[in-house]
């Protein structure tokens, strides 16, 4: 039996999915969660086979949580289901630890495949992704500068999606179990490393990063 667990913010698209991977004989979906955060404690808990897990998560994005992922439980495989195509985020995903990336327009076969191959131990990336487009962007990507964002530690992340969401320095701290002047000093250390001064650069880098979405 391979255990699921997903996590996408939109309660209607985990009813959809719930529903499809229930009908697969061989898959029980043992947790739902919405949040970013939560994940992380729902994978501690729970150690799934595969986490089916959407980009844009309040609390903390999917990219985060893949990143901690493999940490918090080794053997849990991460799919992404996503509907960002752009080799940036896919690129991050597989760098970050996926072991599959399914675009939210593809095929219900598709995903279930997905899931099967990463529960084998192997990657898969539903079309119109491709391996040879992937490494080229690899390549075109080491070229670049260094990243700052990944000079934050990982506190300093969730405070950074924290505040991009809006969330206050009280806020943040109530959130994370940690206390108000600890928040603000890791939003200080923060905006230091990345080079942002106001809340309203910290919201422009996030969005331009993948953070938090763009609006509609």
């Amino acid at each position: 039996m391979v255990t699921i667990v997903l996590a996408d913010d939109h309660h209607i698209v985990r009813q959809g999915v719930r529903a499809l991977l229930e009908a697969e004989p061989d898959f029980e979906v043992v947790a739902e969660t919405g949040d970013g955060l939560e994940t992380l404690q729902t994978l501690e808990r729970l150690k799934p086979n595969v986490l089916v897990l959407d980009l844009m998560m309040p609390g903390l994005n999917g990219l985060e949580v893949v990143r901690r992922a493999s940490r918090l439980s080794p053997h849990t495989r991460t799919v992404i289901l996503s509907m960002y195509a752009d080799e940036a985020y896919v690129l991050e995903a597989l760098r970050n630890g996926a072991a599959g990336y399914v675009l939210k327009d593809s095929s219900a076969t598709d995903l279930v495949k997905a899931i099967r191959e990463a529960a084998a131990g192997r990657r898969y990336l539903s079309p119109p992704l491709s391996d040879r487009a992937i490494e080229a962007y690899r390549e075109k990507a080491a070229a670049t500068a260094v990243d700052r964002y990944e000079t934050l530690t990982a506190r300093e992340r969730e405070v950074l999606h924290l505040a991009a969401e809006g969330y206050t320095n009280a806020e943040i701290a109530a959130r994370l179990g940690i206390s108000q002047r600890t928040a603000e000093t890791h939003r200080a250390h923060l905006m230091h490393k990345l080079g942002l001064h106001t809340q309203a650069d910290l919201i422009r880098y996030a969005l331009r990063r993948g953070i938090i979405p763009m609006e509609d």
